[in-house]
């Protein structure tokens, strides 16, 4: 069982944007030191609910100051950057970090965003194939050329090719957020692992999990292939010394963020978004994840990889909004709960 952090740098009422990063920077450089796998890093635009625009820069600035853990963006949004663009980054991260760098894709919502960087509702609603595929072909092959709906152009060398310095690695590991049977097919099709969001227990991950392996087969997919899929779930961790406190914690500073976070989106075209209440939100992830004592962390992380099959978990351990707990809350999952895990 792999776990690492799962790092918003999120806004919390009465702070700043850069007190957000900071804690964001602070939580990668301990969960190093603790011992963790990895970091995953979201990416936001215009809203207080995540402050990095970029998770692939910041990947950038957290594996120059690592060593050993692995860091990945959960996710960059394919519709508003160009796959080539994305491409080049990601092979360049994966040949200077040694292998360190792993890929998050997704296809984001429909956000003003869209119109901000020209990408337009399309890419959005019929595009993230097109645009994945283009990805993938950047990252696998000595040199790619396009004809599609969204990019077209001549047939281009990929430099540098992240398949030629790491002869144990044919590229950066690429992992798709999934939150629908369509993204899980189109993840199966193409071997690709999943991303699982936070906000879906155990029984809905066992079950896409389950539909994947289905896709990944009548797609042709080895058996092999099938069966090394390291899917990643995303959840809170919260550890205290009682349930109650661990609870409180997050109960306290969490609803606050979420409400001005979610508030703050604005749709392209205007269409109506039900956002989720922040207390009751608040809530259901307390219930669906490690949030409690240590034994408490330790047997709910056991049972979710027990009933989904899923290995690697990507923890917000940074929902006290407070820099010194986040901190203290990453080295305890570290040192109390990570020794009890298989």
């Amino acid at each position: 069982m792999r776990v690492g952090t799962f790092v918003l740098g999120a806004q919390f009422p009465g702070q700043g944007q850069g007190e957000a990063l900071h804690r964001a920077v602070r939580t990668a450089d301990v969960a190093e030191e603790a011992g963790l796998d990895s970091v995953w890093l979201a990416e936001h635009h215009f809203v207080p609910y995540g402050t990095c625009p970029s998770a692939i820069t910041l990947a950038a600035l957290l594996l120059g100051r690592t060593r050993r853990i692995r860091v990945g963006t959960a996710v960059s949004v394919l519709p508003t950057v160009h796959p080539v663009a994305l491409g080049e980054q990601a092979a360049l991260l994966h040949v200077t970090s040694g292998g360190r760098f792993s890929l998050g894709v997704g296809r984001g919502g429909p956000w003003v965003d869209l119109e901000v960087f020209g990408a337009g509702l399309g890419a959005y609603e019929n595009g993230f194939p097109e645009s994945l595929d283009l990805l993938l072909r950047w990252l696998r092959e000595p040199s790619v050329s396009a004809a599609g709906e969204r990019f077209s152009f001549r047939e281009v060398p990929v430099v540098p090719r992240p398949s030629e310095d790491l002869d144990e690695t044919p590229g950066p590991e690429v992992v798709v957020a999934c939150t629908s049977p369509a993204s899980v097919r189109l993840a199966a099709e193409r071997g690709l692992s999943m991303l699982l969001g936070m906000h879906v227990g155990d029984e809905e991950k066992a079950e896409m999990v389950a539909m994947w392996r289905s896709c990944a087969r009548a797609a042709g997919r080895s058996p092999e292939e099938i069966a090394g899929a390291a899917h990643v779930s995303a959840g809170v961790c919260q550890i205290a010394d009682r349930r109650t406190d661990a609870v409180e914690a997050l109960t306290k500073a969490m609803p606050g963020w979420l409400k001005q976070g979610l508030d703050a989106h604005v749709t392209v075209d205007g269409r109506v978004r039900a956002m989720r209440d922040p207390v009751a939100y608040t809530e259901l992830l307390c219930g669906l994840h490690p949030v409690g004592t240590p034994r408490l962390c330790v047997d709910r992380l056991s049972a979710t990889s027990e009933r989904t099959g899923i290995s690697r978990f990507a923890l917000l351990v940074e929902g006290s909004g407070d820099l010194a707990a986040t901190e203290e809350n990453v080295r305890r999952l570290g040192a109390e709960v990570l020794p009890h895990l298989g």
